[in-house]
C-alpha cells in the first residue's frame, strides 16, 4: 500500500444577467459544500459555491477577462504550499527523480524545435534548470530572457545551482519543481492539483471581486501583506521565505499571494474565460472547454517573490500565468487539494483507532 501523507471590481459594473445567474454573493447549498469530516492534517475545508471568476480591474490582463460566474464543489486544500520537508519525504519513500535532475532527452527536445535544428552539444545535455540572475542596470522588462539563465545542477535540493542548498530550510516551499513533479507528489499523497477555478475560489476567501487575497488595499511596502519583490526589479537577488510568514486569508490559507507561483491542473489558454462566459454558469471547469485547443503550457497562480508593482503584478488573486509542464524555477512551487472522493479513500486507508 502506498503511503498517503496529507501535507498540511465592482459588482455593479457586471452585466445584470451575470448578477442574476450568480445570485450576487449568495452561495448554492449542495451536499458537496459540506465538509465530509475532519480535515486531514495541514489541510482546511473550502466550502463549495458560486463566485465571479476573473477581473475587469485596471491591472487585469486580457486572459483574466471577462468576469464570469463559476460554481465549484467543496474540497480540502493544503494550508500552505508543499514544503521542502514534505517533498523530501515523498522522494525518500518513492525514489522519485525530478525533471530537473534528469538529463534532457535529445529526441524529445528536437521534436519541439524546427526541423533541421542541430542537436545541442553533449556538454549541455546535463541535468539543470533556470535560475534568476539579477541585472544591475535598467533593462527592458518585456524581455524576461535577460534575467534568467540555465544552470547545470540546479534542482529542488540546489535551487540556485550546485553551490546552493536547502539545509535548514525544511519549512520553505519546495521550488524547482516542474508540473510533472507536482502531479507525481499529489498522486502519491492521494490528492491532486487544484483547478485554477478551485484555486481562485479558495484564494478569494469567500469575498467577491477583491484585488488581492488580503482584500482591496494596495500592497504596502512598510507593512507587507505578502512576499513580493522589494525595490527595483531585477536589480538584486531574492528567494522564497518559510511558508506561513504572513497572515492567512478568510479560509485559513497562507501564501495565496506571493512567495512562489503555484501549479494548477489546467492547460492554459488565453480565451478560456471568454468561452466559459458564453456557457453561462460553469460548474467545476478544468481548463479550456471543448472547441478550444489547449496550448502547450499549464496554468500557474499566486505570483512569487519576483512579482512587484513594476513587474507582472502576478500576486493579484485573478492573475494567471503559464509555464511549460517540464520546466521548474526557483520561484515555482505548488499546493494540493483533496476532493471528497479522495478524502473517503484516504479515510479507508487510515489505521484503525
Amino acid at each position: 500500500m502506498r503511503r498517503r501523507v496529507p501535507s498540511r471590481g465592482s459588482l455593479a459594473l457586471l452585466p445584470l444577467a451575470i448578477q442574476m445567474s450568480l445570485g450576487c454573493t449568495e452561495r448554492a447549498s449542495r451536499p458537496a459544500d459540506v465538509a465530509p469530516g475532519v480535515a486531514p492534517m495541514g489541510m482546511v475545508w473550502i466550502p463549495g459555491g458560486r463566485f465571479l471568476m476573473g477581473s475587469e480591474a485596471p491591472h487585469a490582463l486580457p486572459a483574466e477577462r471577462p468576469v464570469h460566474p463559476v460554481e465549484v464543489d467543496g474540497f480540502f486544500m493544503d494550508r500552505d504550499p508543499v514544503t521542502n520537508a514534505e517533498f523530501a519525504a515523498f522522494v525518500k519513500a518513492t525514489g522519485y527523480v525530478t525533471v530537473a535532475e534528469r538529463a534532457p532527452d535529445v529526441a524529445a527536445l528536437l521534436a519541439q524545435l524546427p526541423p533541421g535544428t542541430p542537436p545541442p552539444a553533449k556538454e549541455r545535455l546535463v541535468p539543470g534548470s533556470l535560475v534568476f540572475a539579477p541585472i544591475l542596470h535598467e533593462v527592458d522588462l518585456r524581455d524576461w530572457s535577460q534575467w534568467w539563465r540555465w544552470v547545470a545542477g540546479a534542482d529542488w535540493r540546489h535551487p540556485e545551482g550546485p553551490g546552493s542548498s536547502i539545509a535548514g530550510q525544511d519549512s520553505h516551499p519546495v521550488v524547482q519543481v516542474a508540473w510533472d513533479d507536482a502531479v507525481a507528489f499529489a498522486r502519491w499523497a492521494g490528492k491532486r492539483l487544484p483547478t485554477e477555478a478551485e484555486w481562485e475560489f479558495a484564494a478569494r476567501g469567500g469575498a467577491e471581486q477583491r484585488e488581492h487575497a488580503w482584500g482591496d488595499a494596495a500592497f504596502d511596502p512598510a507593512h507587507p501583506q505578502a512576499h513580493i519583490y522589494e525595490g527595483t526589479f531585477p536589480t538584486h537577488a531574492a528567494s522564497a521565505r518559510p511558508v506561513g510568514s504572513f497572515p492567512p486569508n478568510a479560509y485559513g490559507l497562507r501564501d495565496m499571494s506571493g512567495n512562489v507561483w503555484q501549479w494548477a491542473q489546467d492547460w492554459f489558454h488565453s480565451d478560456t474565460y471568454r468561452a466559459d462566459r458564453a456557457r453561462g454558469v460553469v460548474r467545476n471547469p478544468a481548463g479550456p472547454p471543448e472547441g478550444i485547443e489547449p496550448g502547450p503550457t499549464r496554468v500557474m497562480r499566486g505570483g512569487s517573490f519576483l512579482c512587484s508593482d513594476s513587474y507582472c503584478r502576478g500576486y493579484r488573486v485573478s492573475a494567471r500565468s503559464s509555464g511549460a509542464p517540464d520546466t521548474g524555477g526557483p520561484h515555482i512551487g505548488f499546493r494540493t487539494i483533496m476532493t471528497v472522493d479522495q478524502w473517503h479513500a484516504w479515510q479507508r486507508e487510515q489505521p484503525a483507532r
